[in-house]
Formats: structure tokens, sequence, C-alpha cells
């Protein structure tokens, strides 16, 4: 399932003290008191302590009062490689089918679906599948209730969920949840380099399901016996094959002994899992595969066996991707993007239990030459026994990898989801022992995985080229991570941050607001943070509706290229100077609103600062680089013209478009689009920085560890005197004049399909209407899963993998919109369409229910807070409020009127503003065998 992030209402459950999970059949009376004994405690490494169940469940445990969220995760050890022949996508179907309701969970009378219990506590939740676990994640705020419902629903669904055939497939109605895992299946044909990724591991792979995709056959997943994928169930599911993680504000006593009630009621299986034997044999040569396909773009992948991802061989095989891919210093980097040969390179790499596997891959213009490619990768590639690794280049790939899991320790959500990946490997602390391997990791490592793994027998790329030596490469096997781990208890536990009120008012009592003598608005909210992490926005706002005329393509482009040099660093030293300060800085924007979004930690703010003064105010635009951006958009372009989600999107943003030509906010065609990008060139680009840069109308908003008076005198000393030529206006967006229509555009040879529908409306955020709207958008097509929408096309029709609706509104002008939107087969799109119209007129004609809206306002609400309790979200909505002085006194009134509102406000609003007969309808893909 795609990552979802979701505003959804909280909901009251059935006591955890009056419900226990089903206990196993076989199970008496006396083996379950037997089994509901004290935990043992296993390991303690860096504030995180695992206990073990006597029925087998490992908890991993992690207490951090610092934020007011709580993250659960549990991962089963099962995935695709566990699947036997005529059964692949059964794990990831697993996936989808434990979202559906059970006995205690949706289908005994009064309790709430599983999707309704994570929508109702405010839940940013999500399900993965992938070759040796899955997993099921969700963020919520921190109060007993809430994690009580959310263990009880886990505890359930590990050995209740019933595996329904109709859930899965209803042949008398033909529905159910396979033609939504086969639309996602779809949407990945529609992408010929997932394919040709796909077809190189395939290739690469003659006896283990590493070679076979997660998502399935097509074959499989239509056909897949539900005697068999409950069986699977069974034997997968179940406590002594998980591991169930909490992490956040809790008492940690008091939740195992919790944990202990719930999930120890369950018996202890009486099978033994058997493990899985394939071994894939040594490859004899190189081997290759040629995919031919519609697309906008060529490709060229090599792909490599390499060691499991709990070997010491894998810390150096990350460095040495590093080496070869990071932009803009890595080898295949210099060769390939800066001599403008391709517009991307990339590595995908798959750190595995049993055995590792990694694609280095090109993206080529369709007019270039992809042998040429081909065999300049092959040279770059062969290239480290005559060009040995450098200390620089395993510096280099060092810090930028030490910055990224510094980074991650510091946010308890992300460590905890991250651990998942270091489970499936083999235990859980790989994840501190690795970084503590890479810290030690010397060059003669590096140089000899080079050498070990890299080599043309144990390669698989496009084409096949026989040999008569075969250059074997014997994969270690898996290394005795008992003996490895066994006395290993990490570092000193990080010291945890502050407790935060992240409610409007604790919010806006810390806020503090000013403005520098150029007029830069400044919003600095500094608090005690774990790892002293701060996170920072700036925004820059330039020119007028007359100085900006026919500017929109030069303006993006300057903006998309600040960060290629300054005075005094080229692209690759900036991206050095950024892992040294631990510091993740992102630039972009477009010609009138440009955004820098900062994450370091309180010793390298000033460093930072100084850095991003320069980089704004003294960018170098090398040509080098320009021309290598200005490739990398039109790549995009010509990638993107085919594609039906990019066609009908530009489409539908068009008609949306109330600018004229010209216009700043124009919306020009894929085809303009592509015109312009050619015909830009580096001299307009400076000329737009020089004309229109500066910060008097500049916003700043900071959130974190931090010394605010520091900070204000440093962006007065960097920002202070930095004005722009031109006069800044604020440039309004206008309301798109449209009449009703329907579009088809057709895109040959893509197996996925988009609908989408909506129109413009004359509203801004300040209307009296607009909590209404917003409430009712929610209930329509807004929540993650549960909706409107989503119940009737996702769950009980079948028909699409992702479909929900959206509302917004400016803050200044009455301009907005709605739109919503269902990707599907081509085949379905008309029934797709059909329950679009019937569900619309059915929200107009009978409205929502009074408990609809109890959940939605409550869901909102509880999800407002979590989004809250992020540094980054915090920073970016003060940031937003300074653009029109607003401090959080208005989300505190928006939130009381959201929960004041009557379904007849809500129901008469919606009928007031969402008029079916005005829509425009968009629908993009091959629709050549569909029929009329």
């Amino acid at each position: 399932m795609k990552k979802l992030t979701i505003l959804m209402l909280a909901c009251s459950l059935l006591s955890p003290t009056l419900f226990a999970p089903a206990l196993a059949a076989d199970a008496t009376s006396a083996a379950a008191v037997k089994q509901n004994a004290a935990p043992l405690k296993v390991t303690s490494v860096e504030g995180l302590t695992e206990y073990r169940l006597t029925n087998g469940l490992r908890v991993l445990l992690f207490p951090d009062a610092s934020k007011p969220t709580i993250t659960t995760n549990i991962v089963y050890m099962v995935g695709s490689r566990h699947e036997n022949y005529g059964e692949t996508g059964m794990a990831h179907l697993l996936e989808h089918l434990l979202f559906k309701p059970t006995a205690n969970f949706g289908l005994k009378k009064g309790t709430r679906t599983p999707v309704e219990v994570l929508n109702a506590i405010g839940a940013q939740f999500n399900g993965t599948t992938w070759l040796d676990r899955t997993n099921y994640y969700a963020v919520f705020p921190a109060n007993a209730e809430n994690l009580s419902t959310m263990l009880a629903l886990e505890a359930d669904r590990m050995v209740n969920s019933p595996i329904a055939q109709n859930d899965l497939w209803n042949h008398e109605t033909q529905k159910g949840e396979m033609t939504v895992v086969r639309n996602e299946f779809e949407m990945g044909e529609n992408d010929p380099i997932r394919i040709t990724n796909q077809q190189i591991r395939s290739v690469a792979y003659d006896w283990h399901n590493y070679g076979k995709d997660t998502i399935g056959a097509r074959s499989d997943i239509e056909k897949v016996d539900i005697a068999n994928l409950r069986a699977f169930y069974k034997n997968y599911y179940q406590p002594d094959n998980a591991m169930l993680m909490v992490a956040g504000k809790f008492d940690e006593a008091k939740v195992l002994q919790q944990i202990n009630q719930l999930f120890g009621k369950i018996a202890k299986p009486k099978r033994k899992l058997s493990n899985t034997w394939t071994v894939e044999p040594v490859q004899n040569g190189e081997r290759s595969v040629t995919v031919r396909r519609n697309g906008g773009t060529q490709y060229v992948g090599m792909g490599y066996h390499l060691a499991p991802g709990s070997h010491i061989d894998s810390v150096a095989l990350g460095v040495l991707m590093g080496v070869l891919t990071d932009a803009p210093s890595g080898r295949l980097y210099k060769a390939l993007v800066d001599s403008k040969l391709a517009s991307k390179v990339e590595v995908e790499n798959s750190a595995n239990l049993e055995s590792g596997y990694g694609i280095f891959n090109a993206v080529v213009p369709k007019d270039g030459n992809l042998e040429t490619v081909r065999q300049i990768m092959d040279k770059v590639l062969a290239s480290f026994k005559t060009e040995p690794v450098t200390q620089e280049e395993l510096q280099r790939a060092r810090q930028r990898l030490l910055r990224d899991i510094d980074l991650t320790m510091a946010d308890t959500t992300k460590l905890t989801i991250g651990l998942t990946e270091a489970l499936a490997t083999g235990d859980w602390r790989l994840f501190f022992l690795q970084r503590d391997q890479l810290e030690q990791l010397d060059l003669p490592a590096v140089q000899a995985a080079a050498e070990k793994y890299l080599k043309v027998d144990n390669r698989t790329v496009g084409l096949f080229y026989p040999t008569e030596k075969a250059d074997r490469t014997q994969i270690p096997a898996k290394p005795d991570l008992q003996a490895a781990l066994q006395h290993y208890k990490g570092r000193p536990v990080q010291a945890q941050g502050e407790i935060f009120d992240s409610s409007p008012d604790g919010i806006e009592k810390r806020v503090q607001r000013s403005t520098l003598p150029n007029g830069m608005k400044l919003a600095l909210l500094p608090k005690k943070n774990k790892g002293e992490t701060v996170a920072l926005t700036l925004n820059l706002r330039m020119g007028s509706e007359a100085s900006l005329r026919n500017k929109a393509g030069v303006g993006q482009f300057t903006a998309e290229l600040l960060m290629s040099g300054s005075a005094n660093y080229n692209r690759e030293q900036l991206q050095d100077e950024l892992a040294k300060l631990k510091a993740q800085l992102s630039v972009g924007g477009s010609a009138y609103d440009v955004d820098v979004t900062l994450s370091t930690v309180r010793a390298n703010l000033p460093k930072a600062l100084d850095l991003i003064a320069e980089i704004l105010q003294k960018p170098t635009f090398p040509e080098s680089e320009f021309q290598k951006y200005r490739l990398s958009r039109i790549n995009k372009l010509e990638q993107n013209i085919p594609e039906p989600m990019a066609q009908a999107q530009n489409i539908y943003q068009q008609r949306m478009d109330g600018a004229p030509p010209g216009h700043v906010r124009h919306v020009l065609s894929l085809q303009e689009s592509l015109a312009e990008s050619k015909a830009i060139e580096l001299a307009s680009v400076k000329q737009f920085h020089s004309e229109f840069y500066g910060s008097d109308a500049a916003l700043v908003s900071a959130v974190g560890d931090f010394d605010a008076k520091a900070l204000q005198e440093q962006l007065t000393k960097l920002f202070g005197a930095w004005k722009s030529k031109q006069k800044r206006e604020r440039i309004a967006p206008l309301l798109a004049a449209i009449k009703p229509e329907k579009l088809t555009v057709n895109t040959p040879d893509k197996a996925n399909s988009v609908l989408l529908l909506g129109l413009p409306l004359a509203i801004s955020d300040s209307h009296p209407d607009y909590p209404a709207l917003v409430l009712a958008n929610h209930m329509l097509g807004g929540g993650a899963l549960r909706s409107r929408l989503a119940d009737r096309i996702r769950q009980k029709e079948g028909l699409s993998y992702g479909v929900g609706s959206m509302f917004n509104a400016n803050q200044l002008y009455e301009v907005g919109s709605w739109m919503a939107f269902a990707i599907s087969a081509p085949e379905n799109v008309a029934k797709v369409e059909a329950a679009m119209q019937e569900e619309l007129q059915a929200a107009l004609d009978k409205g929502f229910s009074v408990d609809e809206l109890k959940e939605a306002k409550k869901g909102l609400l509880q999800a407002a807070q979590v989004e809250r309790t992020q540094d980054e979200s915090l920073a970016q909505l003060l940031s937003y409020d300074l653009r029109v002085d607003r401090t959080m006194a208005h989300t505190k009134a928006l939130e009381a009127k959201l929960e004041s509102l009557t379904v007849a406000q809500v129901n008469q609003a919606l009928r007031s503003w969402l008029k079916p007969a005005n829509l425009v309808w968009v629908k993009g893909g091959d629709f050549s065998k569909t029929g009329k």
C-alpha cells in the first residue's frame, strides 16, 4: 500500500481489558495462563529495550516523551520470499486484507473496522510488503485510549482476520480487494523503467524468489486460492514470527504489562516454521534482457548479486554505491550526467536477509546514444582495479550516510519504522552495529568489495556477451549474528527533548515574531529537542504581475539552479559541506516564490545559515550545471508526454487556469513547456536573479533547538541589506471561467488510466462556509481509505487503488477549487465515472449523517495535532501564517468552528457550492480496447 498521510478522527472502542484476541483452537486455559507469564528482557541498546513473551512474540519498547505522539510498528517475518509456485503476490494480498473487518472489528455489531479505527484515532498509517517481511505502522496522538485501541487492533488481526473469499473477490458481485491490488499492479506496468529493473532481477535469479516482484504475477493475483491464502496467514501471522515495536510518549512498565495481557493470551502455535532453503547458484556469466515498450526516455541498468544485508561487505557496498552515484561527485554521475549523455544516474539496492542485489542505472534522452552510455557504464564499473577508491571518495560517501543516520536517530518515528529493514535483514540492532562498522570502515574494505562484486560474470544488463572464462562471485552465507551481537550494548542513550505542548495556545505562547528593518518577517519557536535538531524555512517573495510577465520559465530555472554553485563552493562542494554540517537543505520554487527548507542540529545552524545566504545571494550558475538541468527537465517532460497521469493532469490544470498567456501563473501545455525549456538561455537566468532576488519581502520560520536572539541577529546581518531591484507586489490568483465538458486523452500501451473531475470555486479560507466545506470534502473523499468515494470505489467495488478528493481556498482572494480523482484499469473507467456521479449526487440529495460528522471532526483535529508535533510541518504552518499576518489564534478559531458545525450546516454548504452540472471531467489512458 502507498504511504498515506491522513487527517481523521478518534472513536471509542471496546476496552482492551474487556477484549482478548481469540486463542488458537488447540490452546487450553492452563496453557493460556502459562503463556501470560512475565515477559523476559532480552537486550537493551541506546534506549531501546527488547522483551520476549512466552508465546515467542518479540517486543521492542522505546519511550520518548519529547513529542505527544506514539508510533506502533508490528513486523511479521514473511514476505514474497516465502511464496510458493502459483502464489506470487500472496504476502502483499494479505497486507491488504488485514485492513478488512474482523469478528471483533467491524463484523460484530457496534464495532468499527480496522480502517475506521485507524482513521478514528487520527493516525498516519500504512502497511508495506517486501521480500523478507511485512509491516503495519501507525503514528497517532499519545494517550492511553488511543494506544489501548491500537494494541487491541494489532492483537486481534494477528490471529482473527477471516481472510474471507468475499473480501478478496466476490464471484457473485464481481467485486473485491483483488481488483484493487491488480490496479496497483497495473500502475507499475505503466512505468517502463520499473519493468526493466523487474526484468533484470528476473533474469539474474534462476531459482530464488528474490527474482520475483513482490506485487506478484497478474495471473496469480487474479486466481489465488483463498484456502491457500488463509493457510499462509495462519502459518506466518503468529506471535513467534513477529516483533511489535512501540515508541513515543508512554509508561514503559505499564505498556509492557498491557502488551503481555493482550498478546500473551494468544497461544504459541504448535507448528514449526521451516526455513526457505533455496540458495541461488553462482552466476556463470553476464546475462542480458531487452525491453521494448512505449515510453519517453531510454534506460540502461547493470545489476549485480551482492552480500546479504547483515554481512560486513554490505556496509562497504553502501559506501561504494555512493562513490559511484552520488550527485554531483559520483563516478557514474560525472561520466554520464556531466557529459550530458544521461539526465540521471541512480542505484536500486536491496539489502536482503539471504543475498542482496544492486542495479546501477542511467536515464538517457530518447535521442541519446544508449550503446555509448552502456559502454561508459561498463568502463566506469570496471575501473576500480586501475583507479582504486580514494580516501576522499570514502570520506564523502561516509559523511552523507552518517548524516542520514543521525537525522533518523533524532526522529523517534522515523527510527522506529526504519528499524523494519534492519529487522528483516536479521536483527534490529544491525542499524546501530552497521553505523559503528561504517565509522570504522577503511579503504581496503571498500576497494575489496568493488573488486569482489563488480565483475562482468556477476552482472545482468541489456545485452548478452558469451565468455570463455567465467569469473564467478561466491556470495557469502548469512553470518552468525548471535556471536556478533551477544555482547553488543551500543552507545549511551541519546538525550531526549522537552515535553512540548502542541496545542494552538501552547504554540502561540512560545512563538517570537518580529520584522527586520528591510521588511523580512520572522516567526521563531525555540525548544529543546532530542538530538538538538532544528527545522527552518525561508521563503522569498518577489516581482509583480507586470514585471514577471513571460518570465515564469526562466524564474523556475533560476530557483532550481541555485544549488548548482556559489561564490565559494561548486555543486559537489556544497553537498559535501551540507553532509559535514549534518544538514538537509532543499531550495526551489517559481518565478515569484522561492522556498528554502533546512533541517540540521543546533551547533551547525549558524554555518548552515551562512551557506544558505551565499547560495541565495551569490550563485554562480555554471554553464555546465545549466545545461545538465535543462537536459534533465527536457528529459522529464519527454518522459511525461506519453503518460496518462501527466497528460490528464496537465489538461485539467489548463481548464482550471484563469491566467492569460504570458501571466506568471499561466499553465502551459506539456509541449509548450518542452519548447520553453529548450529556448531558455543562461544569460536570462543570471539577469533574472540580479533583477528580482532580495529578502525585503522574505519570511523566515524556525522550530527546534536554537538561540532565538542569536538567530535573529544573524538573519539581520546576512539579509538585512539585501533588497530586490524590482518592487514586489502580491500576484492575485485568477478564477477560471470554465464550461462543463468531458475530455478524453488516449495514451497507447498504458495498463492504467486516470480520471479527474472538478470545478473552480469563488471562495477564500475566511468565508463562513470554508470550515463546513473542509469537513464535507473530508467525508466525501478526503479521508485515507475511509470516505464516501473510497468506500464505494475502492472498498466496495474494488475498482481503484487510489481514489479521493481535494478542496482548497486562498488565504486572501476568493479563489479556490474542488477536485476528485481515481486511477483504474481503462476497461473500468466507465464504472468509476458512474460511481463518482452516483456518490456525488447521493451526498447532495441525502447529505451526511450525524455520526459521520462526529468522526470527521475528531479525526481532523487529532491529525492536526499530530502535524503540529512535527517541527518541519509546524515551521511551514508558521511561515504560511506570516504571509497574511496571522497567529495561531486563527488555527484555534478554525478548529473551534469545525467543532461547532452541525450536520445541517455542512450539508447545506456542500449543496451551495458543489454543482455536478458544472464539473469538468478529464480521463487519460489506453481506451482502444474498451469499446464506446
